[in-house]
């Protein structure tokens, strides 16, 4: 899908928080790591992981976010991501970290992000907007609308880190994504752990019956993918298939497939 929503067209719609947040003082760049297909040894998604940019954690980028520069960093992250994306020649989905409480206005503060797809010629059906499950989040309902709003402009929106946070299966009940990330704490040493399995199985068994794609992050041995894999997760991302590459398209090594 390559169309691009014609309703924000004017230069004064933005939202109040983006045009009133501070100017960034700091530079950042990101990791890209992939989230893999089983079924056909594919890369389904790379996810965009901000870093410092030669390649410092991301907490020495996080921890300069404050009230005052959230808005614009939030902006900004998503616009370098899909710009560096595309100068990576991405072919699979971008998926792309936002903080709902840096989002004002969902229909205006979209825009910078729909200019830079337009720009770049990124079509916006291959881009995810995930959101941290465990996040706090001022407005409960203003999550629940973002993810609405996002949905309507053809993006694809997951909840990451399911099953570790403030929401769990009440977001769920009241707005269904169309991705959910299962929690890496769910997920470690799973083929060794009868009440995690009994969890992560229920947890699929809901999603298939309401339509919703699980992934499976933080796998660290084969043990961990076979496991999943068995109950039906066949998108998986983690350290057993690939690390964040820095500016780089990370690759996938043959004997990560491997049985």
């Amino acid at each position: 899908m390559t169309d691009f929503p014609t309703s924000l067209t004017s230069p004064n719609q933005r939202c109040v928080g983006c045009q009133q947040s501070e100017p960034l003082s700091f530079d950042f760049a990101f990791a890209y790591q992939p989230i893999v297909d089983l079924r056909d040894h594919s890369i389904f998604a790379h996810e965009a992981l901000v870093r410092g940019p030669q390649g410092e954690g991301a907490l020495s980028v996080l921890n300069q976010v404050n009230d005052s520069n959230r808005y614009r960093f939030d902006q900004r992250c998503r616009t370098q991501a899909i710009a560096r994306a595309t100068a990576l020649d991405m072919q699979s989905h971008l998926s792309i970290n936002f903080m709902p409480n840096a989002v004002y206005r969902p229909e205006l503060c979209i825009r910078s992000t729909l200019d830079a797809a337009r720009a770049h010629n990124f079509p916006l059906d291959r881009l995810i907007f995930e959101t941290v499950e465990s996040e706090y989040v001022d407005n409960y309902r203003h999550l629940t609308n973002i993810l609405r709003e996002y949905r309507e402009f053809g993006f694809k929106t997951a909840i990451d880190d399911f099953g570790a946070g403030y929401s769990g299966l009440n977001l769920l009940a009241d707005f269904q994504p169309d991705l959910i990330k299962l929690d890496m704490a769910l997920i470690r040493d799973i083929d060794k752990d009868r009440v995690r399995q009994v969890i992560v199985r229920g947890i699929v068994t809901i999603c298939e019956q309401l339509g919703v794609t699980v992934i499976a992050e933080g796998i660290e041995s084969a043990g961990e993918r076979n496991f999943l894999s068995d109950c039906g997760i066949f998108l998986m991302q983690g350290y057993w298939f690939a690390r964040p590459a820095f500016n780089a398209l990370a690759k996938v090594a043959p004997q990560a497939w491997a049985n």
